[in-house]
C-alpha cells in the first residue's frame, strides 16, 4: 500500500528496483562542494573578464579569493547552513546566507584598507564577485534542493525503515511520522508479536510479522534503518534485539519512550563522559556562544556610544528646554535570571513629583507625552542611553525587551512559560518588535504572541540571529511604525 505525498508506507512488494539510499550525513558534503564551485567559479570569471590579462597583481586576487572562499564556507557552517532543513528549504534560509556572503565581503574590505592595498583591486571586480557569488550560491542550492526532492518524491532518493515494537511507543511514533511527514523515509511496515491491542492502532502501516521475523525479513529485503520502538523498560528485549541487527548491514535506532514525544532529546555535554544521558533542556549562551555575544554587545556598544555622544547630548538640552523635569528617566526592570536593574530612557513624558504606582503604557496620543517626547518615541532617540545599560552588562543590544516590575508580575500569573524570556539579558531591540510586536501591548493574545517570539530567541540564539536583527531594526526604525 502506498501512500502520498510524503512518507510512505509500502507494502513488503512494493519496492523501487532503482534506488539510493540518500543520508542527512553525505547530502551536506555534496552542497558544500556545490557552494565551492559557485564561489571559485565566480572568481575565476569574474576575474577573466574584468581584470583580464593584467596579472601583476594575480597574488593579491589570488588572497581575496581565498579568503572569501573559506570565510564564507565557514560562516555558512557554523550558521547551520549544512543541515538538512536549509539544504531542502533555501529560501526560508537566504537571509542567513545573504549575511553570511555580506560579512565575508566587509571583512575583507576592511582588511583591504587597513593593509593599504584597496586600490589594488577592481571596485567592478569586487561588487561582481560579491554579487555573483551570492547570487549563484543561492540559485544553485535552489536548482538541487528541487532536483533532490523530484528525486525523494519520485521514491529514487529514499531510506526503506520497518518499526519493531508495538503498544503506545509504536503509535505514537508512527502518529508523529504521520504529522511530520519526513521526505526521505519509506516505511516498509512494523513488526509487532500478536499479544491483543498491540496490533491494534497501526493505521495504514502494514504489519510483516511478529519481532522475531524481523531479522529474516532484514537479510531478505533492502532495509537501511531500523526504529525500535519499545518501552525503555524492556531493556533485556531491546539488547537481545540489538545483538541480532549487529550482524545486519543497518542502522539501528531506537525509538523514544512515552516521554520523548512531549520534551527534545539531545546528546549530553562531553563533560559527564559516557554516562548514558540525554539533554532535554539547555542553558542558552554557553560556552563560546556567550562569548562572542559579549564581544558584539561591548564592541559595537562602545563604537555607537561614541558615533552618537554629540546625538545624546543634543537630546539632553532639547529636554531641558521643552519642558521641567530630570533629562532622564529611569525604572526598575526585570532583566537576566529575574534580577532587577534600572533602566535608562530620555524623558519623554511630563514629570510628576508622585509617580504613579501603576505602570501605564504609552498609547497613541497620550497627553502625557511632552511635544519633543513625540519625536523622541517615534523616532526612538528616547531608547539610546540604553548604552549605558549595555556597558554596565545589565542589558544587551538583541534580546526580550524588559517589562516595567508590576507588568511582568501580572503577565506571569496569565501566561505560562513567562520567565522564560529572562533566561537571556534583555536588549534595546529584539526579535518580536522587528515583527510587529512593538509598542503597546492592548491584550494578553498580544503579550503571548511577544513572549512566543522572545522563547524563540532564547532557544535559538546565534551571531548571525542577532546580526539579523540588528539589520531589521535599521528598516523598521526608518518605518516607524507603532513608535508613538
Amino acid at each position: 500500500m502506498q501512500i502520498v505525498p510524503t512518507w510512505r508506507a509500502l507494502d513488503g512488494g512494493s519496492q523501487p528496483r532503482n534506488r539510493f539510499s540518500i543520508s542527512s550525513h553525505v547530502l551536506p558534503g555534496l552542497v558544500l562542494g556545490l557552494d565551492c564551485f559557485v564561489v571559485l567559479s565566480i572568481a575565476l570569471v569574474s576575474f577573466l573578464l574584468i581584470v583580464g590579462a593584467n596579472f601583476e597583481d594575480g597574488s593579491y586576487y589570488a588572497a581575496a579569493i581565498g579568503f572569501v572562499w573559506l570565510a564564507t564556507i565557514m560562516l555558512m557552517n557554523l550558521a547551520g547552513l549544512y543541515e538538512l532543513e536549509p539544504i531542502m528549504r533555501p529560501l526560508a534560509f537566504a537571509d542567513k546566507i545573504v549575511i553570511a556572503f555580506a560579512t565575508t565581503f566587509l571583512f575583507l574590505l576592511a582588511a583591504a584598507f587597513s593593509l593599504k592595498v584597496s586600490t589594488t583591486f577592481s571596485r567592478i571586480w569586487v561588487a561582481s564577485f560579491a554579487i555573483g557569488s551570492c547570487t549563484g550560491t543561492l540559485l544553485l542550492r535552489l536548482a538541487a534542493s528541487r532536483v533532490v526532492g523530484h528525486l525523494a518524491d519520485a521514491r529514487v532518493f529514499t531510506r526503506h525503515v520497518v518499526i519493531a515494537g508495538g503498544g503506545q511507543q509504536a503509535r505514537k511514533l508512527l502518529a508523529h511520522i504521520e504529522t511530520s511527514q519526513p521526505r526521505f523515509i519509506s516505511v516498509l511496515g512494523i513488526f509487532a508479536d500478536d499479544t491483543g491491542d498491540q496490533i491494534d492502532g497501526f493505521g495504514r502501516c502494514r504489519r510483516l510479522g511478529n519481532l522475531d521475523a524481523l531479522t529474516a525479513y532484514v537479510r531478505t529485503n533492502r532495509v537501511d534503518d531500523v526504529i525500535i520502538a519499545l518501552p525503555w523498560s524492556a531493556d533485556e528485549q531491546i539488547m537481545a534485539m540489538m545483538r541480532k541487527l549487529r550482524e545486519l548491514p543497518v542502522n539501528a535506532y531506537l525509538g523514544s519512550d512515552l516521554v520523548g514525544f512531549r520534551l527534545p532529546f539531545r546528546q549530553s555535554p562531553a563533560h559527564f563522559g559516557d554516562m548514558p544521558l540525554v539533554e532535554v533542556m539547555g542553558r542558552p549562551l554557553a560556552g563560546w556562544g556567550m562569548v562572542r555575544k559579549v564581544a558584539l554587545d561591548y564592541g559595537l556598544a562602545i563604537v555607537l556610544t561614541v558615533l552618537l555622544l554629540p546625538v545624546m547630548a543634543l537630546v539632553a538640552l532639547a529636554i531641558k528646554l521643552d519642558s521641567k523635569g530630570p533629562v532622564l528617566f529611569r525604572q526598575q526592570r526585570y532583566g537576566f535570571d529575574n534580577k532587577v536593574f534600572w533602566i535608562c530612557k530620555f524623558r519623554t513624558m511630563k514629570h510628576m513629583e508622585v509617580a504613579s504606582k501603576e505602570t501605564l503604557q504609552a498609547t497613541r496620543n497620550d497627553p502625557r507625552v511632552t511635544r519633543g517626547g513625540r519625536f523622541l518615541r517615534r523616532t526612538s532617540l528616547d531608547e539610546l542611553p540604553q548604552l549605558f545599560n549595555v556597558l554596565a552588562g545589565a542589558m544587551s543590544l538583541v534580546g526580550p525587551r524588559p517589562h516595567a516590575v508590576d507588568h511582568n508580575e501580572e503577565y506571569s500569573r496569565t501566561i505560562r512559560g513567562y520567565f522564560a524570556r529572562h533566561r537571556v539579558k534583555p536588549g534595546i531591540t529584539g526579535w518580536a518588535q522587528v515583527n510587529g510586536l512593538r509598542g503597546e501591548t492592548k491584550t494578553v493574545e498580544q503579550m503571548e504572541a511577544r513572549v512566543k517570539y522572545d522563547v524563540e530567541y532564547a532557544e535559538n540564539w546565534s551571531l548571525l540571529f542577532d546580526l539579523k536583527i540588528l539589520a531589521m531594526t535599521v528598516v523598521v526604525w526608518l518605518n516607524g511604525r507603532n513608535a508613538y
